[in-house]
C-alpha cells in the first residue's frame, strides 16, 4: 500500500499541465489544498486559530480562488466540478455566482448534475432554471423536483410553457427533445433591404443563425435564406427569388444519432424542424448536434465495457458497485467455464507442460483480433452503414482475414514454438490453433453485434466482454484439444 501511494506521489510531482485547461484545474486543486491546510492549522492550539494574519491569509486565498473560478467559460468550470472530489466540488460549487448557475448546470455530466441539485434548495434551483430557454430546461427537467418544474411554469408565459411542454413531450433520443424554438423567420414576399432593415432592429439574433427561415402565412417552411446570400445579393431582390427551396428539414421524431450524422454529412450549422404538415416549430444547431455525437461516443465506449450509465469517477463504493457488478458477475462465469476447459485437459498439460507456457497467446490474440473486429462493426451500424447483405459479404471478408492473420502469424509463433521446444508437430498444432480461434474471433465479432441489434439491444453492449469470454475458452479448447489429439 506504502508502495502504491508513493507511485502515486511520483505521478502527481511529474504531471505537468499540458493544456490551459489543466493548468486551470491544477490551479484550483492547489488553492483548494492550501486552504485546506490552512483550516487545519487554524483548528490546532498552536495554529492561526485566533491569529489575524492567519484569516487573512485564509481570506486571500478564498479571493485567489474566487477570481480564478470567475475567470473561466461555464464549459471550463464544469469540465472541472467533473474532475474534483466531491467535498472539493461542492466548494467550488458554492463560489460560483448565481447568474451562471444555470449555464453550469447544463454542462457538467449527468452524474455531477444530480450531487450539485442535492446541495441546492428549491429557491435556488428555480433561480438558475429561470435563466434558462425552454429547450434547455427540457434537458434539465427529469432531475428537477416536481414541485420546482410545476412552480417553473406557473412562472412562464403561454409560449414558453407550451414550448416546454412540446419539448418534454419526446424522448430523449428524438430531434424534438433537443430542438431550439430561437430562430428568425421571414417571408417570401419582401424584398432583401427590408429583411436586413428587420436584422438590424433586432439588434441581436440567435446563437449558430447561419441562415433564415422563409415562411408563408400559415407557417408553413417554404425555403430558407443563407445569411451570405442575404449579404452578397442586390437589396432589391425578392427573398423569393434568393432563397433555397431545397433545404435539408428534420421531424421531431426522427433520431438524434442519425439527424447527427446527416449535419456532419452536409456540413450543417442550422437547420429547421417540421411538422407532419410541414410547418416550422423549431430548429437544430451545431452545438447540439456535437454534444449528441459526444454522448453517442461516450455511451459506446461505457457498453462495451459492460457500464449500464455514465458514472461520477469520485461516486460513491456503493453506486460503483451497482453500475459495475451485472457485467463482471457475467465475466466471472465466462472465466470460471474457460478455467474448466483447462481443466478438461489437465493430463495434456502435465505431460507437456509447454501448453501451459502456450495456450494464453492463442487465446489472447483471438481477444485482440474479436475486438479489431467488433469495433469495427459497431462503428458501421452507428453510421447505418451496415444493411444485412452487406453484413453478410462482411463475414466474409472478415473470414477470410481471419484465416489469412492466422497462418500468417500462426506460423510465425508456430516457428518460435519448434525452436523453443524442438517439436515441429507442437509449432503445426500452434499454427492450426492460432488460425482457427483466429476464426471463431471473426465469426463472433459480426455476429454478436448484429444479433444484438436484430432483438433491438445497443450493438456495443458488453461486446467486449461477450467477445473476450469467447475467444479465451475456444482458444483453450482448440489449443488444448489439438494437442491432445496430435501430441499426447
Amino acid at each position: 500500500m506504502a508502495e502504491c501511494e508513493r507511485m502515486m506521489t511520483e505521478i502527481e510531482t511529474s504531471n505537468r499541465p499540458s493544456t490551459p485547461l489543466q493548468g486551470h484545474l491544477a490551479r484550483v486543486s492547489e488553492m483548494l489544498e492550501r486552504r485546506r491546510q490552512i483550516e487545519e492549522l487554524a483548528e490546532t492550539d498552536d495554529g492561526a486559530g485566533g491569529d489575524p494574519a492567519g484569516a487573512l491569509v485564509l481570506k486571500q486565498n478564498l479571493a485567489d480562488l474566487q477570481r480564478e473560478i470567475d475567470a473561466l467559460h461555464p464549459a471550463d468550470v464544469a469540465h472541472i466540478l467533473d474532475a474534483l472530489p466531491p467535498e472539493d466540488r461542492l466548494s467550488v460549487w458554492h463560489l460560483v455566482k448565481s447568474d451562471r448557475d444555470g449555464e453550469i448546470l447544463l454542462e457538467v455530466s449527468d452524474a455531477v448534475r444530480e450531487s450539485l441539485l442535492a446541495d441546492m434548495d428549491a429557491p435556488e434551483i428555480l433561480a438558475a432554471a429561470e435563466q434558462m430557454d425552454a429547450d434547455e430546461l427540457a434537458d434539465l427537467a427529469e432531475d428537477l423536483p416536481d414541485d420546482v418544474v410545476h412552480e417553473l411554469m406557473q412562472r412562464m408565459d403561454a409560449p414558453e410553457r407550451e414550448q416546454l411542454r412540446s419539448a418534454m413531450s419526446w424522448e430523449d433520443d428524438q430531434v424534438g427533445a433537443i430542438m431550439d424554438f430561437e430562430m428568425i423567420t421571414i417571408r417570401e414576399d419582401v424584398a432583401l433591404e427590408v429583411v436586413l432593415r428587420y436584422l438590424r432592429f433586432l439588434k441581436e439574433i440567435p446563437e449558430q443563425t447561419d441562415k433564415l427561415f422563409v415562411v408563408n402565412s400559415e407557417n408553413v417552411l417554404t425555403g430558407v435564406l443563407p445569411l451570405k446570400w442575404l449579404l452578397v445579393n442586390d437589396p432589391a431582390r425578392m427573398v423569393s427569388e434568393v432563397m433555397a427551396v431545397d433545404a435539408n428539414t428534420f421531424q421531431p421524431e426522427e433520431d438524434v444519432a442519425e439527424t447527427a450524422q446527416a449535419f456532419e454529412r452536409y456540413d450543417l450549422v442550422s437547420a429547421p424542424v417540421v411538422d407532419a404538415d410541414h410547418r416550422l416549430i423549431g430548429r437544430l444547431t451545431i452545438d447540439a448536434m456535437v454534444d449528441v455525437i459526444r454522448e453517442e461516443s461516450d455511451a459506446e465506449t461505457l457498453s462495451r465495457g459492460g457500464l449500464r450509465e455514465d458514472e461520477d469517477i469520485f461516486a460513491s463504493v456503493w453506486k460503483s458497485l451497482r453500475n459495475r457488478w451485472t457485467w463482471l458477475a457475467i465475466n466471472l462465469v465466462t472465466a470460471f467455464i474457460a478455467s474448466r476447459v483447462i481443466g478438461m485437459f489437465e493430463g495434456s498439460i502435465e505431460k507437456l507442460v509447454a501448453l501451459a507456457a502456450l495456450m494464453p497467446i492463442v487465446a489472447g490474440i483471438g481477444g485482440n483480433s474479436g475486438n479489431q473486429t467488433i469495433t469495427m462493426i459497431v462503428r458501421a451500424l452507428a453510421l447505418g452503414q451496415l444493411s444485412p447483405a452487406g453484413a453478410r459479404r462482411l463475414l466474409r471478408k472478415e473470414v477470410g482475414v481471419a484465416v489469412l492473420n492466422g497462418l500468417i502469424w500462426g506460423g510465425v509463433i508456430g516457428m518460435v514454438a519448434w525452436a523453443l521446444y524442438g517439436s515441429a508437430a507442437l509449432g503445426a498444432v500452434m499454427t492450426a490453433a492460432m488460425t482457427l480461434n483466429l476464426l471463431l474471433a471473426a465469426l463472433m465479432g459480426v455476429l454478436i453485434p448484429m444479433t444484438l441489434m436484430r432483438f433491438d439491444r445497443d450493438p456495443a453492449m458488453g461486446a467486449s466482454v461477450m467477445i473476450t469470454a469467447l475467444t479465451d475458452s475456444g482458444g483453450f479448447f482448440i489449443f488444448l484439444g489439438l494437442a491432445t489429439l496430435f501430441l499426447i
